[in-house]
């Protein structure tokens, strides 16, 4: 169906390439055509008049000869005013011969003449030009057909020709729709060559490359930088928890709680870029399994269970996730917070703002809350919860509500 779509896209670049060779095959037969035509007809009025001349001296000749009667229609009666007009005119006459090709005559019969003055009176002769208007358009038919011939052949032929660039184009831009997509590990594989789409598909390779090398780069400061912190973190934790109380150590701790937890869920994250996280699935109630996350929050949340199902999943990485989406909708929407957990699918909802746009579109991106009116934060708890629901083989969705607030939704496989 693919192919058959593609060959059917009346705007691909095949049937541009193949309407380009269509219009320049025409605009050549047209141009060879005429150019042909008009050569033939001026050939043919050539022969004509050179008959017509030779045909009248001859009869003139054996006028003189056998003193006959007048050679050919002798009277200016039978003579046309065209050619009376000629031979009276100066302009007209060539080597004392006027020439006049009566192409209108009855019965599409047309015909050559030629008159000159012999003792005071004029006289005339007509040659057939029939045969040579048949030569003329037998011609014109077959350029024509030919001409439409070779479209017929030369078209399909140059749409067959323009599918080797246009494979080459759809690799490129398969390859880099699976780069805008995060797989940056994809390549054109283009291969030698030194045209314009080699060029481009090395410009995505090049691209992927640089991307990807920024990505890793990233990925190990974040992973050292929090490993360089967690030492010093620890120690900053043990020597809060030896102040005196007060209420400026409530908020030192306060503070050491959060620094703790950034540095937490950097590392969480720079081991999900690496790869490294595997999950421990098996059969879990889900229903029982989100009331205890929900109440390890410690947040207010309404939960609703309909037709639950057991779920294949990991039950940390499970809680995990639920956390972090319902830490995320009191953290950046309003109450209520809603979750719902219907058959192997759980629902997070808020009544806030919703999701801003590029998270729509571009997906959790750490460091980055998108709207201002979401709230502050390191933007790390929805790309938390999003890599592990790819560890544990969950899909992991956003969008607003058509009533306002944020949904996101996690879809866990069925037991069996």
């Amino acid at each position: 169906m693919g192919i058959l779509r593609d060959l059917l896209n009346w705007r691909s670049l095949r049937w541009k390439i193949a309407a380009l060779v269509a219009v320049s095959c025409c605009a050549i037969a047209l141009t060879v055509g005429v150019l042909v035509h008009r050569s033939t007809l001026a050939r043919s009025m050539n022969d004509g008049r050179l008959k017509a001349v030779t045909q009248l001296s001859r009869d003139l000749q054996d006028h003189e000869r056998d003193d006959a009667a007048r050679p050919g229609p002798l009277s200016s009666d039978a003579v046309p005013e065209e050619l009376l007009h000629r031979l009276r005119s100066p302009q007209g006459l060539k080597d004392g011969y006027a020439t006049w090709y009566d192409g209108e005559a009855p019965g599409d019969h047309p015909s050559m003449w030629a008159a000159r003055m012999y003792r005071g009176d004029p006289v005339a002769v007509e040659v057939d030009m029939t045969p040579d208007l048949l030569t003329r358009r037998a011609l014109d038919r077959h350029m024509w057909k030919y001409s439409l011939v070779a479209l017929a052949v030369v078209v399909p032929l140059s749409a067959l020709a323009a599918e080797l660039p246009n494979r080459r184009l759809r690799r490129v831009a398969r390859t880099a729709r699976r780069i805008a997509a995060g797989d940056l590990a994809a390549r054109t594989a283009a291969g030698r060559g030194s045209d314009e789409i080699a060029e481009i598909s090395a410009t995505v390779d090049s691209m992927a490359d640089s991307l990807l090398g920024r990505l890793l780069a990233e990925q190990r400061f974040t992973a050292d930088v929090a490993h360089e912190l967690r030492t010093p973190l620890m120690g900053l934790v043990t020597a809060s928890a030896l102040l005196p109380e007060a209420e400026a150590t409530e908020l030192v701790r306060d503070r050491v709680v959060v620094l703790r937890t950034l540095v937490e869920n950097l590392l969480e994250i720079s081991r999900l870029d690496a790869g490294v996280e595997r999950a421990e699935v098996g059969p879990v109630p889900l229903a029982d399994a989100i009331r205890e996350s929900l109440a390890r929050t410690g947040l207010r949340t309404r939960l609703t269970t309909d037709d639950v199902l057991p779920a294949v999943t990991d039950p940390r990485r499970l809680d995990r996730i639920v956390a972090n989406l319902v830490a995320n909708a009191h953290r950046h929407g309003r109450e209520p917070v809603e979750v719902e957990v219907a058959g192997t699918c759980v629902t997070v909802r808020d009544h806030g703002p919703g999701f801003p746009r590029e998270l729509l579109t571009d997906g959790p991106q750490r460091f980055r809350t998108g709207a201002s009116e979401r709230g502050r934060g390191q933007g790390l708890g929805l790309t938390i919860a999003l890599g592990q629901a790819h560890v544990i083989g969950a899909s992991l969705s956003f969008a607003n509500a058509s009533d306002g607030g944020a949904v996101a939704t996690l879809r866990l496989p069925a037991v069996g």
